[in-house]
Formats: structure tokens, C-alpha cells, sequence
């Protein structure tokens, strides 16, 4: 197993892979990260933050995802808009703060959830997300959609329900789709309630 240094991100949310991350980009070392991953086509590491604000790393989980950029812009304020999507989960051995207050970490990736066919059993939970998806906009218009992978419809249900991120981050530590599906079932039915209320 290699390990790898990686710039960090750390946030209050939890990136899956094959989920896109819409983030506002202001501070200069996040600018310069976005740079140097662009003209590289180098990945950042996106970490929860369980304790603590977004400035330092001593209260994030240890293990996160991978972000490429996939799309960049200038919005209306000024500020720089970029799109990343989720690559590989990875788990963070030793973080630490370079010179231009920048995190880095060191990661050992870990190797791709095996694809699985959706269980018959979790297909109304895969038609319920079809039509969360619809309804979300452009962000999800052109994410090629795998509603018949379990590890895919699992990442997607647990990236956009109304859920604790620690709940989110339970669910990306898991390395069994179908268990993640099992653990996320009565969570779906207690939302389901909750807006019919």
C-alpha cells in the first residue's frame, strides 16, 4: 500500500465518490491548491471536521475522498466557483500544516467498492432517489446515473438525504454497499414521515 501526500480540505460535509462538491474558494491557500491541482490534474483530500472550524485539521475524521476539479468559475462576487467531483476514499495517517497555512496530509488510498447489482429488494429505494435526483438541478443534470449499482445508489441517497454528517461519514466508512443500503433503509422511511407530517 502506497502512501500519498495530498493537499486537504477540510469541511463540515461529507464527499462520496461519484458525488459532486460545489465550493466557493476566497482564502489565497485554497486559491493556490485549486492552481497547483489544475495544472497538475492532481486530486485534494476532503475531510469531515468534527471539531473545531475549517482552519485546522486536528479535529477531522480519518478517512475522507479524493476531489478532481471538473469545472471552474468566476461568479458575480468575484469569488472562484469550482466544481470537484468524489474519486477514491482514502484513509489519513498524518496530517500537517505547510508554511502558507495550507493542510496536507498522508493517505493510503483505498481500492474501489466493488460494483454490485442493486438487490431487488432496495428497488423503491433506488426509484425514490431517480426523482430526488430529477428534482435537484443542475448539479446532478449530468451525473451519469447507476440506479441499478448498489454502491452507487447508497453513496447518492446518503450524500442528498436531510442526514448528521456523522451519519454521512458512517455511511462512507462503510466498505459493504449492501450494508450501506440495510443501515440507510429506516432512515429513508423516517424522512418519508417526517415530510408527509
Amino acid at each position: 500500500m502506497s502512501i500519498e501526500r495530498v493537499p486537504l480540505f477540510p469541511l463540515r460535509s461529507v464527499l462520496f465518490p461519484g458525488g459532486p462538491l460545489p465550493l466557493r474558494i476566497f482564502e489565497a491557500r485554497y486559491i493556490d491548491m485549486v492552481g497547483r491541482c489544475m495544472r497538475e490534474g492532481a486530486e485534494f483530500g476532503v475531510v469531515l471536521i468534527v471539531s473545531g472550524t475549517e482552519t485546522g485539521t486536528a479535529g477531522t475524521v480519518a478517512v475522507g475522498t479524493l476531489a478532481r476539479i471538473v469545472d471552474f468559475y468566476q461568479g458575480s462576487d468575484g469569488l472562484l466557483g469550482v466544481t470537484a467531483a468524489g474519486t477514491d476514499r482514502f484513509e489519513l495517517l498524518q496530517a500537517m500544516r505547510e508554511d502558507d497555512g495550507l493542510n496536507v496530509g498522508d493517505i493510503t488510498r483505498w481500492p474501489p467498492e466493488p460494483s454490485i447489482p442493486l438487490p431487488v429488494r432496495f428497488a423503491p429505494m433506488a426509484e425514490l432517489l431517480r426523482a430526488i435526483l430529477d428534482d435537484l438541478g443542475k448539479l446532478y443534470e449530468l451525473l451519469p446515473r447507476q440506479l441499478d449499482d448498489a454502491g452507487w445508489v447508497g453513496c447518492r441517497l446518503a450524500e442528498v438525504l436531510p442526514l448528521p454528517v456523522e451519519i454521512k461519514q458512517n455511511c462512507l466508512e462503510m466498505r459493504d454497499p449492501v450494508e450501506r443500503l440495510e443501515f440507510l433503509r429506516p432512515m429513508l422511511r423516517a424522512v418519508r414521515e417526517e415530510r408527509i407530517q
